[in-house]
């Protein structure tokens, strides 16, 4: 009977640890993108995976304009 608790206990143990290994929080692709003000797409960066903190702050960052050009982030 212990022999069963202990087998049980180990093995609940192993499932947990394999589930701990993924991030908890949400995350999400988000690329920066430059557009001419009117017109399209000027370039587009790397896309980059962020979660949590980092995503909130990129969320967080509001549309750049410099002269004719717009620069924000853009998530999936």
């Amino acid at each position: 009977m212990k022999r069963k608790i202990v087998f049980i206990i180990s093995f609940l143990l192993i499932v947990l640890s394999f589930n701990a290994c993924e991030p908890l929080g949400t995350c999400k692709v988000c690329r920066q993108v430059t557009y001419e003000v009117g017109g399209g797409v000027i370039s587009e960066g790397a896309e980059t995976e962020y979660c949590d903190a980092a995503l909130i702050a990129i969320e967080a960052k509001g549309d750049i304009f410099v002269n004719n050009t717009r620069i924000s982030w853009e998530c999936r």
